[in-house]
């Protein structure tokens, strides 16, 4: 494609765009408050000793997200493999969380050796 065929496209295309990266940025920041919860969660997994993948939790959100989806006329087959990665990526934060909380509890209950004097022969 030549130089002024692009030129034109992005002009004829430059309002639509502009909208598309308007969405784009608020779905990010969706995102990125979806991921603040995911934390919380991941504390209180940890708390209470609760495995970060929890199947019928995962199915249930696929399917409300793919049955909403297709509400707005959205393929749900294409929302369940969104949410197939957004779950995963979730688990991976619960997971690093979760070691990190576990790796600092284990850390503080760490008995501490006390250091003996050695007499002198």
């Amino acid at each position: 494609m030549n130089q002024s065929r692009q030129k034109e496209i992005a002009r004829l295309l430059a309002t639509q765009r502009k909208k598309i990266d308007a969405l784009d940025d608020k779905l990010m920041k969706l995102m990125a408050d979806r991921f603040r919860v995911v934390e919380e969660v991941a504390r209180i997994k940890t708390e209470n000793d609760i495995p970060a993948y929890l199947g019928d939790r995962v199915r249930q959100v696929r399917e409300r997200n793919a049955k909403t989806g297709k509400k707005y006329g959205i393929d749900p087959e294409f929302v369940r493999t969104l949410y197939t990665l957004v779950i995963f990526q979730s688990c991976a934060v619960e997971e690093g969380i979760k070691f990190k909380l576990t790796k600092t509890k284990a850390a503080k209950k760490k008995p501490t050796k006390k250091k003996t004097a050695r007499k002198k022969a």
